[in-house]
């Protein structure tokens, strides 16, 4: 097994996705017969990284009581409470002695992607020293057109520019990232606080790599697009209602 360990968000309210998130915390929610979170769950296992934490916030007793230990998915599970929710570099700055110095795999608990964790450690084996994030890039869906960041011949990731010109077409976060610890040493592990910025000085300093994904990523960001996922994983009429019970 791999001693890399892995961070799942969970903690979000899922605006978007009301009334489902009513009573069903989002990385819940059923597609393909088996909640969100638990594809994520079965590919961590199946790549051998078995030690994961989920942080989560609203109806966080509902992912406890569903998951339980992960015993159920070959893995070990821990739980971060947030209350308020500390977004997602708090949340993280939050569960940093989870990692025990190393670097670590994080996924947002509310995509859906074929994009092998397994391959995670042997990314962070081969880091510079300087390195501090490696992010998995995704062509930009039709929800958002204009993309986040934009990968250099290098591989080295940058912010997207304000205006067109020649730089390489931007691409989308697929909410998938490997980080070092160190990216977060200035983060107030107790008070809401976003990614991105941080992300952006990293950058600034040349010290984060991506990859553009070519394979299948879904941002299950609304009721409609669940619906879509549903049914191309189960190729049946989906069940947008229903939600795991203890």
């Amino acid at each position: 097994m791999s001693t890399m360990r892995a961070m799942i968000l969970a903690a979000g309210r899922g605006e978007r996705m009301r009334p489902l998130t009513d009573t069903c915390p989002k990385p819940l929610l059923p597609a393909g017969g088996r909640p969100l979170i638990a594809w994520h769950l079965e590919r961590l296992a199946r790549a051998g990284i078995t030690d994961i934490l989920v942080n989560h916030a609203w109806l966080g007793e509902r992912i406890e009581a569903a998951l339980g230990d992960g015993r159920a998915y070959g893995v070990r599970l821990r739980y971060s409470a947030e209350s308020p929710a500390l977004e997602t570099a708090g949340g993280i700055a939050r569960a940093l002695p989870f990692f025990q110095g190393q670097p670590f795999l994080v996924l947002n608990g509310d995509v859906w992607c074929d994009w092998d964790p397994g391959r995670a450690p042997g990314l962070a084996a081969g880091w510079p020293a300087d390195r501090l994030a490696h992010l998995v890039l995704v062509d930009n869906p039709a929800h958002h057109p204009d993309g986040d960041f934009i990968l250099d011949a290098d591989g080295l990731a940058a912010p997207r520019p304000d205006t067109g010109g020649e730089a390489a077409p931007a691409l989308t976060f697929a909410g998938i990232g490997l980080y070092r610890p160190a990216l977060f040493a200035d983060t107030d592990p107790d008070q809401p606080a976003p990614l991105a910025p941080l992300l952006r000085q990293a950058m600034a300093r040349r010290a984060v790599s991506g990859e553009r994904h070519a394979g299948h990523w879904t941002d299950v960001g609304t009721p409609e697009r669940l619906a879509e996922l549903d049914a191309a994983l189960a190729g049946g009429a989906p069940d947008r209602q229903s939600c795991p019970h203890p």
